[in-house]
C-alpha cells in the first residue's frame, strides 16, 4: 500500500507565498519522478512542476520564475514553494509520483489534493 499525503495549502493575499509538501509511504521500491498538478474550477488538470529522479525539473510557463519544485529524497517527500501568488493560480494542487512499489511494479499515484485559494 502506497499513499501520497499533501499539506500545505490555505488562503493567502496576492503576491503571497506558500510551500506545499507531498510525503510518500508505504511500499516504495524507488521513486522514478515526483510531480504537481493542479485543477481550478471548470478546467482539466494541468501539470504544474515535474521532478524526475536525475533529471531535470521542469515548469509550466505559466509559473515559471514564481514556482521551485524540490525533493528529499531521503524523506521521499516533493516540495513546491509558490511565490508572487496571482489570483489565477487558484486551484486544488495534487501530487503525483511514479514509483516502483514493492512487488517491482512501476505505478502512478495521486495525493488527496489541497485547495489553494488566491485572494485579497
Amino acid at each position: 500500500q502506497v499513499q501520497l499525503v499533501e499539506s500545505g495549502g490555505g488562503l493567502v493575499q496576492p503576491g503571497g507565498s506558500l510551500r506545499l509538501s507531498c510525503a510518500a509511504s508505504g511500499s516504495i521500491s524507488s521513486i522514478n519522478r515526483m510531480d504537481w498538478y493542479r485543477q481550478a474550477p471548470g478546467k482539466q488538470r494541468e501539470l504544474v512542476a515535474s521532478a524526475p529522479s536525475g533529471g531535470t525539473t521542469d515548469y509550466a510557463e505559466s509559473v515559471k520564475g514564481r514556482f521551485t519544485i524540490s525533493r528529499d529524497n531521503a524523506k521521499r517527500t516533493v516540495f513546491l514553494q509558490m511565490n508572487s501568488l496571482k489570483p489565477e493560480d487558484t486551484a486544488v494542487y495534487y501530487c503525483k509520483a511514479v514509483l516502483l512499489d514493492s512487488r517491482g511494479q512501476m505505478r502512478v499515484y495521486w495525493g488527496q489534493g489541497t485547495q489553494v485559494t488566491i485572494s485579497s
